[in-house]
């Protein structure tokens, strides 16, 4: 008996809990001053969510007190689910809309959709396509067409998630911590090829106009945070003249880091601005030019490793779908022109957004509503080989979610990148994370409900320690380091020329910061590099990195100190090259000899030595005869293009004067050298 009693009040309970409450007075008899200030909190919240320009999380504010009033009424639960899927905590809007639906149905047409949804982003994908299919059962009337679509685009994506979920890629997620996130939303991170700075766009009560916007939150600024040790500092405000009283946020930074992206909304247009790091000071941002920025809104921006390419995203008129991706290619006189919609390989009918090019030049990251997408934007990976984009391929759950997972960037390493994310035990509303790929030390999640999902607050249910695997590299060599005067060691504004020795061509060209004299320059694999370091009234630096394609990733740091015009300096040249054991130049040579040429050229008074030097292979005679040779090739290369030989002098040293040890093969290739000499000004 006592066990149907229970059953009996636990039933009672129920069907008076499931009952629709609505805001009267004959249901709060007693309570008529709070019911007055219930259905005032409503009023003003329906005047921001009714409105045009909705404002979701103000509305919320206030249904969620007049919800503590009344938490039985079917139209507000509703409104408060509905208000919660366009905030920046979707997974909450579920029991609100399960509970609306036990209500009442039919509370909204939009009921069952939004159920889908919800359920969709809290990874109840099956429940979620029930639901989905639910709505389409239940269309009428006008839109029905476009309504059934969204419902289908829906089950497609949750039939992506089941499918990507079965696979999960090994990676591990950490929240870069509190010197970087703070209560406030953080998000859009942009990384320097070698991970040394981290800028990311917050709305903190220390931006630069201290203001709010129409939401009530302070408006978007730049923010810089350094690594120092693999521990970043506490991001600082960029200040002026990056940030102003209104948005400024990030879009991108060259790899080197000596230039920044921003996005201003200047005309009513989100538009892409660029500056400069002069020195430690950054320049005045300026609007950049038609034909990349447009009468449309403009919203990301990355620059390939050379500077020639730009990858940026627009909704301006002649795309495939919502918004775009294209490429802007700069032309010799250094503008910005030929551009081009990225193709309909990457871009698809709906959002494609967060367009990120590595440092390797061909490698591509971007975010899109499309594909095989599990739910709003996903990243996705493409990469440039033989004259195409590779189909785009999903990098997998948990990374991406059901919810957006949009502006993700990529070390140079291909080992970490960097993203925004609303996670549980997060310090704010988005914050900055750091995902590792492939990581073979740390333990892994493996069960279907990862604690590693965006705001997913399920338990662990069984925890393995993943397999050992490699890590995959990106093709690449960066090569940093600092330039100086020889002598004093001052810091020095250098020009850095890369060329591609086989082709003859350059590549690109690059400056040292002026106040620090640090470079940073991306080779990607494949290539037989020429590097000059060159700056007024001194001799320029010679540097060769012959890159296989096999080759995986590498950080070379390579300080240069650059030698004043005086009588002595010797500089080798590295990029002068002769068959084996003969005195024939390569054509590989052509661009170390011109700019050989053009500093005689310059400075008319210059008389130097050109020496040459073996290693200890082979007899003294022999060495001594091949040094000398190729001394007097270079000597008449010089000679044929007007400079006259009573400037020049040839002697070969054989292997007399050796710069490393004969004992391997990494020292005799260094001993085998052209260098010069000023022997007089």
């Amino acid at each position: 008996m006592k066990k149907i009693y229970t059953l009996l009040l636990v039933v009672l309970f129920a069907s008076v809990s499931a009952q629709n409450v609505t805001f009267e007075k004959s249901n709060f008899p007693d309570k008529k001053e709070d019911l007055k200030i219930a259905k005032k909190a409503i009023e003003e919240g329906d005047n921001y969510y009714l409105t045009e320009y909705q404002n979701y999380n103000r509305a919320l504010e206030l249904y969620l007190q007049a919800q503590e009033f009344n938490p039985n009424n079917d139209e507000l639960n509703f409104k408060i689910g509905d208000c919660y899927i366009h905030s920046g905590f979707k997974l909450k809007s579920l029991p609100y809309l399960e509970k609306a639906y036990k209500l009442n149905p039919k509370v909204s047409p939009e009921i069952l959709y939004l159920l889908g949804r919800a359920n969709h982003l809290n990874l109840k994908l099956d429940e979620a396509k029930k639901f989905y299919n639910k709505y389409k059962q239940s269309l009428d009337g006008k839109d029905v067409v476009e309504r059934t679509n969204k419902a289908n685009k829906g089950i497609d994506e949750c039939n992506n998630g089941i499918e990507l979920m079965k696979n999960p890629i090994r990676v591990f997620i950490d929240n870069l911590g509190p010197t970087v996130n703070t209560k406030d939303p953080e998000y859009t991170p942009v990384v320097t090829a070698d991970e040394d700075g981290l800028y990311i766009t917050s709305r903190r009560s220390n931006s630069t106009g201290g203001e709010l916007d129409a939401e009530g939150i302070y408006f978007e600024d730049v923010y810089v945070s350094y690594n120092f040790n693999k521990k970043w500092s506490a991001a600082q405000n960029l200040g002026e003249p990056i940030n102003t009283k209104v948005h400024d946020a990030t879009m991108g930074v060259s790899p080197d880091g000596q230039k920044l992206f921003v996005y201003r909304n200047e005309g009513g247009n989100g538009e892409i601005f660029e500056c400069d790091l002069e020195g430690d000071k950054w320049s005045e941002p300026h609007r950049m030019k038609s034909p990349v920025n447009s009468k449309a809104h403009e919203s990301s921006a990355s620059i390939s490793f050379d500077g020639k390419k730009l990858f940026f995203v627009s909704q301006r008129e002649g795309g495939l779908g919502d918004r775009d991706i294209y490429i802007a290619t700069k032309n010799v006189k250094g503008k910005w022109d030929d551009v081009e919609n990225i193709g309909p390989t990457i871009n698809t009918p709906y959002g494609d957004e967060g367009a990120f090019i590595m440092p390797d030049g061909k490698t591509l990251y971007f975010s899109s509503q499309g594909h095989n997408s599990m739910g709003g934007y996903d990243i996705f990976k493409t990469v440039y080989a033989n004259g195409k984009w590779s189909k785009p391929e999903n990098i997998g759950y948990p990374v991406n979610t059901p919810d957006d997972d949009v502006f993700f960037v990529m070390a140079a390493s291909g080992k970490r990148g960097y993203f925004s994310s609303i996670r549980e035990g997060g310090y704010g509303e988005k914050d900055i994370y750091m995902v590792s790929f492939l990581g073979p030390e740390k333990l892994m999640v493996l069960n279907t409900e990862d604690n590693l999902i965006a705001s997913q607050a399920a338990p662990v249910s069984e925890v393995v320690a993943a397999p050992v695997v490699a890590i995959t590299e990106s093709a690449l060599t960066i090569l940093k380091g600092v330039v100086t005067d020889a002598i004093t060691l001052k810091p020095l504004e250098a020009e850095i020329d890369i060329v591609d020795n086989v082709r003859n061509e350059s590549i690109a060209s690059f400056k040292s910061n002026s106040k620090t004299g640090k470079y940073l320059v991306s080779l990607p694999a494949g290539k037989n590099y020429g590097i000059a370091v060159k700056a007024n009234n001194y001799l320029f630096h010679s540097e060769n990195f012959d890159i296989p394609l096999s080759a995986g990733y590498q950080e070379v740091v390579k300080d240069v100190a650059l030698k004043n015009i005086a009588v002595g300096s010797k500089i080798v040249l590295k990029n002068i090259f002769f068959d084996v054991d003969k005195s024939t130049l390569k054509p590989e040579s052509t661009n170390e000899l011109e700019r050989l040429l053009k500093l005689l050229t310059d400075v008319p008074t210059l008389k130097i030595e050109i020496a040459g030097h073996t290693d200890s292979d082979g007899s003294d005679d022999h060495n001594n005869k091949l040094s000398q040779a190729r001394s007097e090739v270079v000597v008449k290369w010089l000679t044929e293009k007007g400079i006259p030989i009573s400037r020049l002098q040839a002697k070969g040293y054989g292997e007399t004067k050796p710069i490393a040890t004969n004992d391997t093969k990494e020292g005799k290739s260094q001993n085998r050298r052209t260098e010069f000499e000023i022997i007089a000004n």
